[in-house]
């Protein structure tokens, strides 16, 4: 049975991922930490995916996961936002991560020529691609420059491939910025299709700072 119930189109979220092995991961798995993110991923229960993974990527991933929260458009019970794991492929945002789980992404490298990380990835796309009406959108937030992610989703997601046209020309920060002033404002960007699409250009001018409680 198709995802979508009615006449708007789902559009679903693709979330890059953030560095899982690095020194903020190695601070949450620390047995010794005193933070309450790290007690949660090491207590049974876990700590949510994207706030784990918000941490370790700070403005950049906490502005993509907080602009596709606002914005995905899913039938009830099925998750808009999904994260580009290392190693298991498409997760929701709100999955429980333990401190097992996140050890093992830092084990990965995102490589499109790591079957590691590309099978998985590649076995989830194409079960979403199946599932969702031939309607929907699915929309990457991040980097749509380089093969490590396009490479691998356009096999199985193609011209539903969409990425916000105003990414061209930005670091990580500022696409960070941008999504959580759209977050803010309720102002959702402009989609276009990844193939065929210019993917680098000149930066644009600098976004005005954020209020800190947006941050």
């Amino acid at each position: 049975m198709p995802l979508d119930s009615n006449d708007e189109p789902a559009t679903f979220f693709l979330l890059s991922p953030a560095k899982c092995g690095g020194e903020r991961a190695r601070m949450l798995v620390d047995p010794n930490s005193g933070s309450e993110l790290a007690r949660q991923l090491q207590s049974p229960e876990g700590a949510g995916l994207g706030e784990v993974f918000a941490f370790l990527s700070a403005l950049y991933f906490r502005g993509k996961l907080t602009y596709a929260r606002a914005f995905a458009r899913t039938p009830r019970g099925e998750p808009g936002v999904l994260v580009i794991t290392p190693n298991e492929g498409l997760c929701a945002e709100d999955e429980r991560l333990d401190a097992r789980r996140l050890r093992r992404f830092g084990q990965v490298d995102i490589d499109h020529r790591d079957d590691r990380y590309t099978s998985p990835l590649l076995r989830d796309a194409h079960a979403l691609a199946e599932r969702a009406d031939p309607r929907a959108r699915f929309v990457l937030l991040g980097s749509v420059a380089s093969g490590k992610y396009v490479d691998v989703l356009m096999r199985c997601l193609g011209d539903r491939l969409l990425f916000p046209s105003d990414f061209v020309g930005r670091g990580d920060m500022s696409r960070g910025g941008l999504l959580l002033r759209s977050a803010r404002e309720g102002r959702e960007l402009t989609y276009r299709p990844v193939r065929g699409a210019v993917l680098r250009g000149p930066r644009p001018p600098r976004l005005p700072a954020l209020p800190r409680r947006a941050v």
